[in-house]
């Protein structure tokens, strides 16, 4: 018999990281509205629990509050009882408020990504010590896992890795419509593009990114110019830009 995993909110994040769990734990899911919450099943395409959160009794169970920051207050009042543990996917939102909020035997906050949905998230988790083994089996589920020793690193990591899926489709994107722009049909452009973010995964499991890039530049090459280009529009300094103001935003939430 599968384990019970309860999950506060029925977002898009939700139900990526339900996608990854569905085979491994039976899902409970609770929320302000039925019919939204029927919808969530459907999509998962499993049988689930369905509740409302007003008095939801949450002694006992694993939770996974997947809500918006601004709502946590509000959310924590509509619960009753006390959770075996608790798992937070809130970006910025120290373990003092979820202290302050819900109770839990024990506390952790999980930052997934998008690819939690195919079992391919880069999950980093922080929080009581003594949850961190059972957090790493279970985010396992659902992709890596990596453990951090602060929630200054944790909100770091929700830069890197949280936002990163979208930074990636930006750059998937515009590499695409370059080649569009060039000649390329745009069926052939994009299965083009899959299969260089395919490829390259993984070889960067194994190789740092500076190899790899060293291996495909030749001397005065097409890579050499193009790689020129990036440098010259601010590439990487954007890149770094990027990680600094959403790790600030992070902050902000806190």
């Amino acid at each position: 018999m599968k384990k019970t995993i309860t999950f506060i909110g029925n977002g898009s994040m939700a139900l990526s990281i339900a996608k990854g769990l569905k085979e491994h734990y039976h899902i409970e899911v609770v929320g302000r509205n039925r019919e939204k919450l029927q919808q969530f099943e459907t999509t998962l395409q499993t049988q689930c629990s369905i509740a409302l959160l007003d008095g939801f009794d949450i002694t006992n169970k694993n939770i996974i509050l997947c809500i918006k920051p601004a709502n946590t207050q509000e959310v924590g009042t509509k619960l009753t009882g006390k959770a075996n543990a608790l798992y937070s996917v809130l970006a910025g939102t120290s373990l003092t408020t979820l202290k302050q909020n819900f109770q839990a035997h024990a506390y952790v906050r999980a930052m997934p990504n998008l690819a939690a949905s195919v079992g391919a998230s880069m999950t980093t988790l922080t929080g009581d010590i003594v949850q961190k083994d059972i957090a790493i089996q279970l985010f396992s589920a659902i992709g890596a896992t990596r453990w951090l020793g602060s929630e200054k690193e944790i909100d770091i990591a929700t830069a890197l890795a949280g936002s990163g899926p979208a930074y990636l489709a930006l750059i998937a994107e515009a590499l695409a419509d370059g080649a569009v722009q060039q000649g390329l049909k745009r069926d052939d452009a994009m299965a083009i593009m899959r299969g260089l973010f395919s490829g390259f995964a993984q070889l960067n499991e194994t190789t740092h990114p500076a190899l790899l890039k060293d291996g495909v530049m030749s001397p005065g090459g097409t890579t050499a110019a193009g790689y020129a280009t990036l440098e010259k529009n601010g590439v990487r300094s954007a890149c770094i830009e990027a990680i600094a103001n959403a790790y600030k935003k992070a902050q902000e939430l806190a």
